[in-house]
């Protein structure tokens, strides 16, 4: 008995750290997280359609309800709740690789020196295609983003639809395609080239609302940010550059329709 109750307690052994490498999703493991991040920013857009929609109360009016998802404050607050739902759900896609989320998407700065390289090169594609367009004959700008820009403006909501096109959009636009999407392709079999054609292809394939005019111009101007992404290993400097040129076309635009 005595050697029964004198027994030492049986140790535990210590837990093992989990030491599993940290690693980035490939083809499919991008392409199904990728479908995710689509769907949660689809989602968190809808949100707010259907708000505005319900709110209208009474009879459901198929014209008024038109109406009130094409208002420049519906589409302006729809892109900007687009921006948290992209970023829980890439954080959530993220999180299962080990790698912190600014690693995994190149939220790094670069030199000046390759801003101002990203800000000619832009210049020079976007100058190109205003000038294919003018000889042509055909709009500048999209109509689309004129019928915004005034419909925004009736509703006093001309600065949201700024900060929703020239800083919302750019930056979640860039951290699910230059940021998730590359990241993961270019480490896959496609390589680099393969991950900017397809990430440049998802990113147009965002931009329904344009002709097969802009749909081009609109490609290659992700081809462009795809490179400088590669090139300078930085997704902010494409968030900034994408950014620019939004705000550039934003005020291109608001000039041509006579709104100043």
């Amino acid at each position: 008995m005595d050697s029964l109750t004198s027994a030492s307690p049986i140790e535990v052994p210590p837990a093992i750290p989990d030491q599993r490498p940290p690693r980035v999703w490939k083809f499919w493991g991008t392409t199904l997280w990728g479908l995710f991040i689509f769907a949660a920013m689809f989602l968190g857009q809808v949100a707010v359609i259907v708000y505005f929609v319900l709110r209208q109360g009474g009879s459901f009016d198929v014209a008024e309800a038109i109406r009130v998802v094409g208002s420049g404050l519906t589409i302006s607050l729809s892109v900007i709740l687009g921006l948290p739902a992209v970023l829980l759900a890439t954080w959530i896609a993220i999180r299962p690789t080990r790698i912190s989320f600014t690693d995994y998407l190149a939220l790094r700065w670069t030199s000046w020196r390759n801003f101002f390289i990203g800000v000619a090169a832009l210049a020079i594609l976007v100058g190109v295609w205003d000038l294919l367009s003018r000889a042509l004959r055909r709009e500048v700008t999209p109509g689309f983003m004129g019928e915004v820009l005034k419909s925004a403006q009736a509703d006093g909501a001309l600065w949201l639809l700024v900060i929703a096109f020239c800083v919302a959009a750019p930056m979640w636009e860039e951290i699910f395609s230059r940021g998730f999407l590359y990241r993961g392709w270019s480490e896959s079999k496609l390589g680099v080239a393969g991950a900017i054609f397809l990430s440049s292809l998802a990113w147009t394939s965002l931009h329904l609302q344009y002709d097969w005019f802009f749909f081009g111009e609109v490609f290659s101007i992700g081809v462009l940010l795809g490179y400088l992404r590669y090139r300078m290993n930085s997704t902010w400097l494409t968030i900034v550059l994408h950014g620019i040129n939004n705000l550039a076309a934003t005020i291109q635009t608001f000039w041509l329709a006579g709104s100043g």
